[in-house]
């Protein structure tokens, strides 16, 4: 599930759609609003708009960006490593963004006006990159391809203007995705009241479950136009709740804090029982989250320092904290510790996803060397092979949920058939097998293309192996990452980890630039091109693919290690019903 920004994490829009009304909606975010702002939330009624803004946006930003590798090299007649940097740059500052939204609309402005903005900017970056392709002084004058080889190094390179305002255009989409990403399925989250029968009905429903290029990029900023209007429609229906403030200012707190703190010794041995007069260990009033309620743990046992009480200091009279800044309570400290513990699974993500980040780039440039035609009169686009990857995850999630879970549960004895950790670890090895494959066809594809130049290419469907394999790896890490995080991760710290994921997807993007430019520039010598050469018949890119692959495996044995170490959130609750004693 994770196309980085081309497909707009397929796997991830298809399990947040069986997914969106599951997590419970927080009473405590009503609490905010008066007794005279309340009003009977939006539910199903709201639904229609929220979606509906949601469809819209994302058929808007994959019809955008499935083509956009090959538009950067004939449009921008930008060599392909040039293409293939800007784009996963691009796509890496996207994939961060939205933590930068997150904050904004937590602490500030709230849900409804973070994505009514995030909307309208979306809008703006497809209208301005649709400008680029339309007015003939945003882009180079055309070239034709130099002969079979479709060299484009001859061609008039682009100027500083052009290239700023299709940049401009880009910004305004990472601006739009910073704002929609991580608020569109909290805010339809909002929209229902648990406390009622149709608000717990609501929550849990849907689990039962060769164009022109200004046509190309016209048609999604329609779409998206369509999206905003939707939106705006159901205004006043939806519930607006206040921006509540952002876990990041906890997390720091956290630190400050313990830093502060750092010359207090702590007791010998602390568990979630040795507590009282200690470390400040305020109850928690809404009685719907105490299965939240984490004990204390001798995990990262320096951050403890910032709950430990100095009297006649710390607390009033009447035992409440008496400096927020001084004091912490165990609750925030074991909601930082689940951040610090799980970060090394999630690093692990950045390496497998950046095998599918190479969809959207190289992936893309083979089909343009190979036979993509359909009959005699249709050829296929060679950037909507990649369709093929979405075909595996769409098949592929309901076979596993409906069928194979099943099966595994008989045996495992587990409620998800194997653990999440087991999930993504087979998500891992599907990774390193796929740029395994694409290094094999490549150099199969090369090497027919060289022996016999006036042969027919190969059937560009030769690439379904090793796209089927990252959609595998897609559906198995993606969606792992995301149960991990919504497990492992306390109620307030859900957005959080959505925003995670999506840093996973940056991560990987940075990588791929990082890799891919080393190796164009020390394979190159005078008598040979680099690896990574626009002529794909005279460089080296099944090379790339089996560098690719070694990292790969070398991520698989890190992983295992992280797995192996890694122990499984425990609850107050928990605790108490099983004398357990938390690592």
């Amino acid at each position: 599930m994770a196309e980085v920004e081309k497909k707009g994490t397929s796997s991830y829009k298809l399990y947040c759609c069986l997914q969106c009304f599951q997590e419970p909606s927080s009473p405590e975010k009503h609490d905010n609003v008066s007794t005279s702002e309340k009003k009977k939330p939006g539910g199903w009624r709201a639904m229609p708009f929220i979606l509906g803004n949601e469809t819209f946006e994302r058929l808007a930003t994959f019809g955008l960006l499935a083509n956009f590798m090959v538009y950067l090299m004939r449009v921008f007649h930008l060599e392909q490593v040039s293409a293939a940097n800007t784009l996963n740059i691009w796509s890496g500052i996207t994939n961060f963004a939205p933590l930068v939204g997150a904050f904004i609309s937590d602490a500030y402005v709230g849900r409804f006006k973070t994505i009514a903005f995030a909307s309208c900017a979306s809008f703006l970056g497809m209208v301005t990159v649709t400008i680029t392709a339309w007015l003939p002084y945003l882009h180079p004058e055309k070239c034709e391809p130099a002969g079979k080889q479709q060299s484009y190094g001859h061609c008039e390179s682009p100027t500083s203007i052009q290239l700023g305002v299709l940049f401009i255009g880009l910004g305004f989409l990472s601006i739009g995705t910073a704002g929609i990403r991580p608020c569109s399925i909290p805010f339809g989250v909002d929209q229902f009241d648990p406390t009622t029968e149709e608000g717990k009905k609501g929550l849990t429903a849907s689990s039962t479950d060769s164009v022109s290029w200004v046509w190309g990029f016209g048609i999604p900023a329609v779409l998206m136009l369509c999206s905003i209007i939707l939106f705006f429609i159901g205004t006043r229906i939806y519930v607006h709740v206040k921006p509540e403030g952002s876990v990041f200012s906890g997390i720091t707190q956290v630190f400050v804090t313990a830093y502060k703190k750092r010359r207090l010794k702590l007791p010998d041995n602390c568990d979630g029982e040795q507590v009282d007069g200690i470390f400040y260990d305020p109850p928690i009033k809404d009685q719907s989250t105490m299965l939240s309620k984490l004990p204390l743990t001798n995990k990262f046992r320096f951050l403890n320092k910032a709950a430990m009480i100095e009297k006649n200091m710390d607390l009033k009279p009447d035992g409440s904290c008496a400096k927020q800044r001084r004091l912490c309570s165990i609750q925030q400290i074991e909601e930082v510790k689940c951040l610090i513990k799980i970060c090394p699974i999630w690093a692990s993500g950045i390496v497998s996803f950046t095998s599918m980040v190479q969809q959207g780039t190289f992936t893309v440039s083979q089909a343009q060397k190979m036979d993509r035609h359909l009959g005699e009169k249709f050829q296929i686009p060679a950037s909507s092979i990649i369709v093929v990857s979405m075909i595996t995850i769409g098949l592929w999630l309901p076979f596993y949920d409906r069928i194979l879970v099943p099966a595994l549960r008989k045996v495992t004895k587990r409620e998800g058939g194997i653990t999440l950790l087991q999930r993504i670890g087979i998500g891992n090895v599907f990774s390193a097998l796929s740029m395994v494959v694409a290094g094999l066809v490549e150099r199969e594809r090369r090497a027919a293309a060289i022996s016999y130049p006036e042969a027919a290419p190969m059937s560009v469907f030769w690439l379904a192996p090793q796209l089927v394999l990252m959609g595998l790896c897609e559906a198995f890490v993606s969606i792992g990452q995301i149960e991990l995080y919504n497990k492992e991760f306390p109620d307030s710290m859900r957005s959080l980890g959505n925003s995670l994921f999506y840093c996973s997807f940056a991560g990987a993007s940075y990588l791929s630039t990082l890799v891919t430019s080393v190796v164009h520039k020390v394979t190159g010598t005078r008598h040979h091109p680099d690896w990574l050469t626009s002529d794909l018949n005279a460089g080296k890119l099944d090379y790339f693919y089996f560098l690719l692959a070694g990292m790969g495996v070398l991520n698989m044995l890190y992983f295992l290690l992280c797995a192996h170490r890694y122990r499984y959130k425990v609850s107050a609750v928990q605790l108490t019903e099983d004398k357990l004693i938390p690592l």
